[in-house]
C-alpha cells in the first residue's frame, strides 16, 4: 500500500511538474509574441518614416518649395517697388512742371466753331 502511495505521490509531483512547465512555456510565449510585436510596430515606424521621408523629397524636388517660391515673389515685389519710387522720383518735376504750366499759361482763343451772330 505504501509502494502505491508512493507511486501515487510521484505522479501527482510530476504532474505537478509538468502543469508548472506548462505554464512557463506559456508565459516565455506570451512574452515572446509581445516582443515581436514591439518589434514589429519598431520596423513600421521605421518604414513609415522612410518612405514619408522619400515623399517629402520627391515633392520638394517636383514642386519646389514652398518657402523659395514666396521668398521669390517677396524679392520680386520689393524690387518692383523701388523700380516705381524711382521712376515716380525721376519724372515727378517735369509732370508737376507741365501740368502748371498748362494751368497757369491761359491763351485766349476764339474756339473754331464759334460764329459771330452780328
Amino acid at each position: 500500500m505504501t509502494s502505491q502511495s508512493q507511486g501515487i505521490h510521484q505522479l501527482l509531483q510530476a504532474e505537478k511538474r509538468a502543469k508548472d512547465k506548462l505554464e512557463e512555456a506559456k508565459k516565455r510565449k506570451v512574452k515572446r509574441i509581445k516582443q515581436a510585436k514591439d518589434e514589429a510596430m519598431v520596423e513600421i515606424d521605421q518604414y513609415r518614416m522612410q518612405r514619408d521621408k522619400e515623399f517629402r523629397m520627391k515633392q520638394s524636388k517636383i514642386m519646389g518649395s514652398q518657402s523659395n517660391l514666396s521668398e521669390d515673389i517677396e524679392e520680386q515685389t520689393l524690387e518692383k517697388i523701388k523700380e516705381l519710387h524711382g521712376s515716380y522720383n525721376k519724372y515727378m518735376e517735369s509732370v508737376l512742371t507741365q501740368v502748371l504750366n498748362m494751368v497757369c499759361d491761359v491763351k485766349p482763343e476764339i474756339h473754331m466753331n464759334y460764329r459771330a451772330t452780328n
